[in-house]
């Protein structure tokens, strides 16, 4: 299907560019993303998809709007504080671009969903911000056949990979960086630790670009690659990551079959 007239006057900024051109943008229309959290990572990366045209953005969250949210989850507005943060998202991106169709998933992914979720989408962009679901998500795209496009941040520093572990070698997943999820009271949250409001701006962006590489095929992805900012000083780093044959999920011999582990430990 051709790009009506409107569509090419939104669009246009994407045509001109030869990697993209109207063929791409029919591409950005037709694809399906799934987006973990509506919080600060989130809020960036669903704003700029929407921009972009991405035709179905599907959010998964079961959280609501509350004040504490607004110095840095954007996507929000102080007149939806207590609203459900799904139903904020589409608010906003229905005033940004009413052609994209938003899929609230007003839950929290659990191992009993994860595989139907993601499964239905095209890739997985994840914006959570515990380690439980950081794991759930990549042992969910991994089993699933699915692309995973993973940011974190905390304080003044943010992390960015992209995880195609489901190809096979040399794709590295999640756990062939982090094995296992660290204790629960190792590693503070953004409530105890604090985080630069604007850090999620630009992890959450630098996501939604990986994200759109993805879906039309261009550049070096982030495969195997680990993307590290500190905004402190300011640098971008990127350190190599290799596939890990002892890994359990994505390893000759992996244990990790199916999401029961998740289903325990919930």
């Amino acid at each position: 299907m051709s790009l009506d007239d409107r569509q090419l006057e939104r669009y246009a900024r994407h045509i001109i560019l030869k990697e993209v051109g109207g063929a791409g943008q029919r591409r950005l229309l037709d694809s399906r993303v799934l987006v973990v959290g509506a919080g600060g990572l989130g809020s960036p990366l669903i704003l700029y998809l929407a921009a972009a045209g991405v035709g179905t953005i599907g959010v998964v969250d079961d959280d609501t709007v509350s004040l504490s949210n607004l110095q840095r989850q954007i996507v929000h507005g102080t007149e939806r504080v207590g609203m459900a943060k799904t139903s904020s998202a589409a608010e906003a991106v229905h005033s940004i671009n009413p052609d994209v169709r938003i899929v609230e998933h007003r839950t929290r992914l659990t191992a009993a969903n994860a595989i139907e979720l993601i499964g239905a989408y095209d890739l997985v962009a994840d914006g959570s911000d515990n380690f439980p679901t950081r794991f759930l998500v990549n042992d969910a795209a991994h089993l699933s056949g699915r692309t995973l496009v993973s940011a974190a941040m905390l304080r003044f520093e943010g992390q960015l990979s992209t995880f195609k572990s489901h190809l096979g070698e040399p794709h590295p997943c999640y756990r062939c960086i982090f094995r296992e999820p660290p204790p629960p009271d190792l590693v503070p949250s953004c409530s105890e630790a604090g985080i630069l409001g604007a850090l999620a701006g630009t992890m959450g962006s630098l996501q939604a670009t990986e994200v759109l590489k993805e879906l039309l095929g261009l550049g070096q992805d982030m495969s195997g690659r680990l993307l590290i900012y500190d905004a402190l000083q300011p640098t971008f780093r990127i350190v190599r990551v290799r596939r890990d044959p002892g890994c359990p999920l994505c390893g000759p011999q992996a244990s990790i079959r199916d999401l029961s582990q998740h289903k325990a430990a919930e």
